[in-house]
């Protein structure tokens, strides 16, 4: 096996265990490279279908490129697919846009408070209907307890200290000090009840074994991440208003290969482009103790 079958096989490992041990069980697609090679890995793990819904938080400050890029997969790959978000907090003007936010309370409010009530029932959800390609409100408001999240331990600090299953409280709360040890692939997935699980697919891939798989893959992957003639791209992706593209001439997933085995963004982290999380400090434990993706 090499380095890329073997993270395949694992990532592939941890979806069936999660689909065994937990009945309502959702995965989080932001749409970014991450979260989309966890779709790809999901369909490989259950021969074609994924067989339990995904939530996309739609804070309505997404690149436009991004929405079109989902619903076109949802459509084309014939997914459950369910959008949540903090309708009233728009509707408000409360956010870093409008200026009555800094982009941390922003991230709250948009991203952190409207995944916590979609997850939990408490707010609407919208569905994608396949016959029309439009979203309708769900019927269905059962708590989704776990959650599968494209999140990797080398993209920045506080992702480094999840677990494959790591538990949340009732309030989707997360205490970094009361993580179960996870050792020679033996995880804990029995938790009391109420327990908000996360799972962790991708926590030990990085950013080049992503793009590597997405090349051998042949992944359809958003035309944001490479270089539309500008000399620019955009590494990570997020709201418009605070992510910003870097500097690069890559214009195609072997480009991109090329750039990161060079060492371009050696020691540039992935995220930097992110205004938010210069704005926690340098990352995001704060919002992720709250509930944050």
């Amino acid at each position: 096996m090499d380095k890329l079958d073997a993270l395949e096989s694992q990532s592939v490992y941890i979806l069936r265990e999660a689909y065994r041990e937990f009945k309502s069980l959702v995965m989080l697609w932001s749409i970014g490279k991450d979260s989309t090679v966890m779709l790809w890995l999901a369909r490989k793990a259950f021969f074609g279908h994924v067989p339990f819904p995904l939530v996309h938080i739609d804070t309505s400050y997404k690149i436009p490129e991004m929405i079109k890029y989902r619903d076109e997969l949802a459509l084309k790959f014939k997914l459950n697919m369910i959008v949540g978000q903090n309708t009233q907090a728009l509707k408000d003007k409360r956010t870093f846009p409008d200026g009555a936010l800094d982009r941390i309370n922003c991230c709250k409010a948009l991203k952190t408070d409207a995944l916590k009530n979609t997850l939990s029932g408490a707010w609407p959800r919208l569905r994608l209907n396949h016959k029309t390609g439009q979203y309708e409100v769900d019927t269905n408001t059962e708590p989704y307890i776990g959650v599968i999240v494209g999140a990797r331990a080398d993209e920045e600090g506080s992702r480094s200290k999840e677990r494959y299953f790591s538990p949340r409280d009732r309030n989707s709360d997360w205490d970094v000090g009361d993580q179960p040890p996870e050792l020679w692939n033996q995880f804990k997935t029995d938790f009391a009840p109420g327990t908000h699980i996360r799972i962790h697919p991708l926590l030990d891939w990085t950013e080049l074994n992503i793009w590597e798989y997405i090349q051998r893959e042949v992944i359809p992957i958003t035309h944001l991440y490479f270089d539309q003639g500008n000399g620019k791209r955009y590494r990570s992706l997020g709201c418009y208003p605070c992510t910003f593209p870097v500097d690069s001439t890559a214009k195609n997933v072997a480009d991109v290969v090329e750039e990161l085995k060079e060492g371009k963004f050696k020691n540039i982290a992935e995220r930097s482009g992110r205004a938010q999380d210069k704005e926690d400090n340098g990352g995001l434990e704060t919002l992720r103790k709250e509930g944050y993706m």
